[in-house]
């Protein structure tokens, strides 16, 4: 009898020991490959995806068969302990089967399914199928029971943060791979880029109207043409009147097809006729809804506008992939220099650098919420206009102001905490 008393102790303890293993398995295990396997056609990775749909409610049917197991296990070995040595066998029953549900059924199974929780799963898939079918009704009751219990006492178990949730869970899972190459951190850079578009608005992103090349319908057509050649972009905003007052937007090569096709004095030729409709587009746009409208339009370039109607400024198709993939550049960019390392550790940057390019590129962690650039960041920082020669501390960093034009900080040293504390430093 005490044998097989010790020997059905055992087995619940294995069994005990398999749920617990299962249990971490089916937490930790990735997603990912079993919605792979699952698509491959591997009929155990679908049923492991059915589950992890279901996790609270598998991970309750686990913790319920454990604890039965558990219960059932100490219950026999108080029994046991009793039959061998009297009452005191209660005290020793409680210290050995203690220990050995604690080491052998929950630490060391947990433990070994860490090291490959997707095969235990799907060595296991079809069992544990079988197993939250059959407890399913029984743990929605006991659940049933908790959710009403908490909520007496005014607690809410529903949760409406699922999304952001698995958006943070996902960002997390870029910010952890690791590949043999040296591009790793530039793919988790576009990566979480693309995650963010949803994010960031056009404004952003756009290039300021104080930067943009625009052409005056006034003038005669044979200096715009000589305006478009000297230009190193393709489309350009032709207003009239005033900057503000934007009729059209001028196509380089429509421009040059319509001067090559007429004959006698290009100065007869309308650059109004030439020119396109502009296509304007509010400030307030995120990058994933201006890519959608960019494809469904068929077009590359759209102003940017206040809530006034403003012109802020322009953004591209090829704006929003560089946000993706980091700068592009072709033989007729003019490379601005807009962030110079120097030999000290220490940057020197235009006020107009945009902060999403710094965190990106030195992986960063300066705010980009409040401001869009540097300049930016440190008036919405320190609520005033500095003056040439101030220093302001800003989380890990330093920033010392090299040059101001009126009201605006055109020029900015960067010092990280890292160069900050160096020794002569």
């Amino acid at each position: 009898m005490t044998i097989l008393l010790i020997a059905v102790i055992l087995v619940l303890l294995l069994v005990s020991a398999f749920f617990s293993a299962c249990e971490t398995a089916i937490t930790v295990s990735s997603k990912a490959k079993f919605h792979f396997l699952a698509k491959e056609g591997d009929t155990r990775a679908i049923i492991i995806r059915y589950l992890q749909q279901r996790l609270g409610l598998v991970i309750s049917v686990l913790l319920m068969c454990n604890t039965m197991i558990n219960s059932g296990a100490v219950s026999l070995g108080t029994w046991l302990m009793i039959n061998l040595v009297g009452e005191e066998g209660v005290a020793y029953a409680s210290l050995i089967m203690g220990s050995l549900v604690l080491i052998y059924a929950e630490v060391m199974p947990k433990m070994l399914a860490l090291q490959s929780p997707e095969k235990l799963l799907l060595s296991s898939a079809r069992f544990l199928s079988f197993i939250f079918k059959f407890f399913r009704p029984l743990n929605q009751a006991i659940n049933f029971l908790a959710r009403k219990t908490l909520g007496l006492f005014g607690f809410k178990t529903t949760s409406s943060d699922t999304d952001h949730a698995s958006l943070d869970e996902l960002k997390g899972v870029i910010d952890l791979h690791k590949g043999p190459g040296q591009d790793v951190p530039h793919e988790r850079a576009m990566l979480k880029s693309i995650l963010d578009l949803g994010s960031v608005h056009v404004e952003e992103i756009m290039v300021h109207r104080k930067n943009v090349t625009m052409l005056n319908a006034n003038d005669p057509l044979s200096s715009i043409v000589d305006q478009v050649l000297s230009c190193p972009f393709t489309r350009l905003p032709l207003w009239q009147g005033d900057p503000d007052n934007i009729i059209g937007i001028v196509n380089a090569k429509a421009l040059l097809r319509a001067v090559r096709s007429h004959s006698g004095s290009i100065d007869g030729l309308s650059i109004i006729n030439i020119a396109t409709k502009p296509w304007f587009v509010p400030e307030s746009t995120d990058l994933l809804e201006q890519l959608q409208a960019f494809r469904k339009r068929r077009e590359h370039f759209a102003l940017v506008v206040d809530e006034y109607g403003v012109l802020l400024g322009i953004v591209t198709l090829e704006d929003i992939l560089e946000e993706i993939v980091g700068e592009i550049s072709d033989e007729h960019d003019i490379t601005v220099r807009g962030l110079r390392p120097q030999s000290d550790g220490s940057f020197i940057v235009d006020g107009n650098v945009t902060i999403r390019d710094l965190n990106r590129q030195f992986d960063w962690n300066l705010p980009d919420e409040p401001a869009s650039t540097v300049a930016g960041l440190l008036l919405y920082q320190v609520r005033m206009i500095p003056n040439v020669g101030q220093t302001f501390i800003l989380g890990e960093f330093r920033f010392e102001i090299l040059r101001r034009q009126r009201n605006q900080i055109t020029l900015i040293k960067i010092i990280p905490s890292s160069v900050d504390k160096m020794p002569g430093s």
